[in-house]
């Protein structure tokens, strides 16, 4: 079998690249095509469009940006002529509302589809330990379970589809409150002449400590951003999709407006491209 990837971005490489150490034989494309030159020494093929990748594969990894960018790469009319009988697996990070219309419409083309966004960056990409969430058909689950499981020791199934991309943002949304509220007390120390290490092993001992505490630490206090596993830019449309899809059940996203002005101030900086830490010099400016 022969599996496609759209979208070698950080994270669509790391997991090509995991996906060609275990054998598996894969078809990629990108619309900037150098960016995946790399994986052909890997044993990859370069398809010359998104149509022809499908035409060559019984299933396609999904690893693009957002519905947008789904949309004008998989949904155009020469791509929805080569879905039937394929199956679509998108691993980025859409809201449930997307993921549903967008199964629709690989449906309706006689396609096959699942969401199956992950948590993990890309040394777990690239060692098969990701945290894998699937939203599908329990049958579509078991059918492409042997796939997912190259990138993770237990894919997990959530539910049907919209479900894994609603436990995403979830997830993600804490990504970005945690970041902000531990650069809040980093910063209040560091005005303050207070030492950051006793803080931290008191933080340590606690119900407060989280594991992403120590390792964003050596950035925030370096001020090096640099090498993202995840970007700025990223975390804010994912606290969008958050902050819409929230309040369209109804619920307070004072706290998440909060955070997603924050990460702005971080973009205006100049820090999008940067790993999302960087919010950290939007939170405490002029700290260098």
């Amino acid at each position: 079998m022969r599996c496609g990837l759209i979208g070698t971005g950080l994270l669509g490489t790391a997991i090509a690249e995991r996906l060609l150490t275990v054998g598996q034989l894969l078809t990629v494309w990108n619309r900037t095509a150098e960016r995946s030159q790399p994986l052909v020494a890997l044993g990859a093929t370069i398809a010359p469009t998104p149509a022809a990748l499908l035409a060559d594969c019984e299933v396609c990894l999904l690893l693009l940006s957002d519905a947008e960018a789904i949309a004008a790469t998989l949904l155009t009319e020469e791509s929805r002529s080569q879905l039937v009988g394929k199956t679509i697996i998108q691993m980025g990070t859409i809201s449930p509302a997307e993921s549903r219309a967008i199964a629709d419409q690989i449906a309706a083309a006689g396609g096959q589809y699942l969401e199956a966004p992950v948590l993990g960056s890309l040394p777990e990409a690239r060692n098969g330990t990701l945290i894998v969430m699937v939203g599908a058909e329990p049958a579509v689950f078991e059918q492409w379970r042997s796939l997912l499981c190259h990138l993770s020791p237990e894919p997990e199934w959530i539910g049907p589809i919209g479900t894994a991309a609603t436990l995403k943002l979830a997830l993600n949304q804490l990504i970005g409150s945690l970041t902000s509220a531990f650069g809040g007390s980093l910063a209040l120390l560091q005005r303050s002449g207070l030492a950051v290490e006793p803080f931290m092993a008191i933080l340590r001992q606690s119900a407060l400590y989280a594991p992403t505490f120590d390792k964003k630490l050596s950035r925030l206090l370096s001020h090096q951003y640099d090498n993202p596993n995840f970007p700025t830019t990223h975390l804010a449309k994912d606290l969008r999709l958050f902050r819409e899809t929230a309040a369209d059940l109804g619920i307070t996203t004072d706290a998440v407006e909060g955070v997603e002005s924050i990460v702005q101030k971080a973009i205006a900086q100049g820090w999008g491209d940067q790993d999302y830490s960087a919010l950290y010099e939007a939170i405490n400016p002029d700290s260098n």
